[in-house]
């Protein structure tokens, strides 16, 4: 763990990262830490891409979890950089059930995509198999009979 001493921010490898988010006595100490630290930084509002202290080459934004709200810095290949405040929010959001939530939100997403590609493929072997194109009139009745189709199956799976 890298700290800087200006920003109170911090690098941590992806080992580390993933030990605090899996580690409920890890979490406690990071909370700990986080309370401790002093109060006066300055922030700007301005959005900057920090390089990785590693490589040098900038850093992606994300949004951890897709859904918790902090933006962190991440280089894929050596760690994260993380500013004053953010490893302690993350950690609120693990513990306050948040990665069950993002879990639960992208498997349903992933859901909908199937259930999608299947309803797109059935239409597609039902034009294929019928000779039926899309500008066709009874296209629309084609569509209709493969999407009740689908929802039936996936009513039944």
């Amino acid at each position: 763990m890298l700290e800087c001493a200006n920003c109170s921010g911090f690098w941590l490898d992806v080992p580390s990262f993933e030990k605090i988010c899996a580690d409920r006595e890890q979490q406690a100490a990071v909370l700990g830490a986080a309370s401790q630290a002093p109060q006066n930084v300055f922030r700007t509002g301005k959005v900057n891409y920090v390089p990785c202290p590693e490589c040098s080459q900038l850093m992606n934004r994300i949004n951890f979890a897709r859904c918790s709200g902090v933006i962190i810095d991440v280089c894929k290949k050596h760690g994260i950089w993380f500013d004053r405040d953010e490893l302690s929010s993350i950690v609120e959001f693990i513990r306050a059930g948040g990665l069950e939530v993002s879990r639960a939100k992208e498997k349903a997403d992933l859901e909908e995509e199937r259930r999608r590609l299947r309803q797109e493929q059935l239409v597609a072997d039902i034009h294929h198999s019928t000779g039926v194109g899309i500008s066709d009139p009874d296209s629309t009745r084609i569509n209709g009979i493969a999407s009740a189709r689908g929802l039936l199956e996936f009513l039944l799976e």
